[in-house]
């Protein structure tokens, strides 16, 4: 991206970082909508507030509660707010990342037919967060290199 001389990016053109955790953020806040809207979720009369007994799923895959819907559209509302500033959309897209990833360990470790499964998820919510884990991280690593620091870009061999 092109730089003035104060390294600032061009007006009217966004940094990526913020266009892609605004797009990510957007998408959050469709499924949780998504996820109360019948025909969409499948099994919706089934839909609990919390644990493994709701039986609905979101495109007849991805199991979902009351409280799943709510925490995708809270993490979007979130995201949406973040990708406002460089420093937020990074934020949210590395910290969300790691807490997809966190959220699979969990998934993984956690015999999903027992009350500590109270999101609910399933095989396919984890392996949809083990690969939303890295994708964040790697976006809000990534695509952050160059933007948002304030000053050059630090050169190990300029240390003292």
């Amino acid at each position: 991206m092109a730089r003035d001389v104060r390294g600032r990016a061009p007006a009217g053109r966004k940094p990526r970082i913020k266009a892609v955790a605004a797009a990510v953020a957007a998408v959050f806040v469709l499924l949780g909508v998504l996820g109360f809207i019948p025909g969409v979720t499948t099994h919706y009369g089934d839909l609990t507030f919390a644990g493994h007994h709701s039986e609905a799923k979101l495109l007849g895959l991805f199991q979902v509660s009351i409280l799943h819907n709510l925490l995708h559209l809270l993490f979007g509302l979130a995201g949406l707010v973040l990708a406002r500033r460089v420093a937020g959309a990074r934020l949210f897209l590395a910290g969300g990342g790691v807490a997809y990833l966190g959220l699979w360990l969990y998934g993984f470790a956690i015999d999903l037919e027992t009350a500590v499964n109270f999101v609910p998820l399933n095989d396919a919510d984890n392996w949809l967060h083990l690969f939303l884990g890295f994708g964040m991280l790697a976006a809000g690593l990534l695509l952050s290199n160059d933007v948002g620091t304030g000053g050059r870009l630090d050169n190990p061999l300029d240390r003292p």
